[in-house]
């Protein structure tokens, strides 16, 4: 399979050809596989079949998915989380924190933030309850995140206190969760694009390195409203470090620093409305 061919499959589901250029490689040989097993012999084939068939579609579109992920990734935002946003967070009156990771892949980010959470709350008598939704468009990666079983390189940012606490050893170089940070954590098949969120009220919300990189500007601007439409008045949407948002977009304010932390302000307006 060539670029162009590619870049063919990649317009049929709205995404964009600059989020998948510096991954086209392992895709590519996902998809050739699926023709192989499919009997499609050309990219016109394949599309044809797309066309016409829904459940092939979810299964191409699943073989598209990017789940690269590791605990704690970019560590100077984790630090944001854990000396500002957090205590930001935990000085308003509350009993209950719920947070989204969208597009969480094999959990990393999720059990991040858990392992976080109880490392800043740990001399707070009484804190609030954390709620943490992790949602996928694949089901692979869910129950991949779900046995919360991972790789060396998964665990290459996370510190050796860290591990020591919260991980165990397991068959070969693999590391297991604790089963206290799989506590309180909903794990829900979703689709960014299509879905509506899978519950609302949230103060944080992580859409990083997912729509933002993957879709076409047409696509996401609809769907980041409807992921808005979840996060709290003042509530905080986390979105990856080389990420921007769509031009002319409103509603969200920067906050914090690295540049990718925005706050929800009291309304949605501006050229586009959800």
């Amino acid at each position: 399979m060539d670029d162009p061919q590619l870049r063919e499959l990649l317009d049929f589901f709205g995404l964009s050809w600059k989020g998948y250029r510096r991954v086209r490689k392992g895709v590519k040989k996902r998809i050739t596989r699926f023709m192989s097993q499919k009997e499609l012999p050309g990219m016109p084939e394949l599309l044809s079949a797309l066309g016409a068939d829904d459940s092939m579609q979810r299964q191409v579109e699943n073989l598209l998915n990017i789940s690269i992920s590791r605990f704690f990734r970019d560590r100077g935002l984790w630090q944001t989380l854990e000396n500002s946003l957090l205590p930001a967070i935990l000085a308003r009156p509350t009993q209950e924190i719920k947070v989204w990771s969208g597009g969480c892949a094999r959990g990393e980010e999720a059990y991040s933030v858990k392992i976080l959470w109880e490392r800043v709350t740990k001399n707070i008598l009484h804190p609030p309850r954390l709620e943490v939704w992790a949602s996928d468009m694949n089901p692979v990666f869910l129950n991949k995140a779900q046995a919360g079983i991972y790789s060396q390189s998964s665990l290459k940012e996370v510190p050796a206190e860290i591990r020591k606490a919260y991980f165990y050893p397991v068959q070969g170089d693999d590391w297991a969760i604790s089963a206290s940070i799989k506590e309180g954590i909903f794990w829900k098949v979703h689709h960014l694009l299509s879905d509506p969120p899978p519950w609302t009220g949230f103060e944080i919300i992580f859409l990083r390195n997912t729509l933002l990189t993957y879709y076409i500007q047409e696509r996401q601007v609809p769907a980041l409203g409807r992921v808005i439409s979840a996060l709290n008045r003042g509530g905080f949407l986390i979105i990856g470090s080389h990420e921007k948002l769509p031009r002319d977009f409103r509603g969200l304010e920067p906050a914090f620093h690295p540049s990718c932390i925005f706050q929800k302000v009291d309304r949605l307006e501006g050229k586009y409305e959800f």
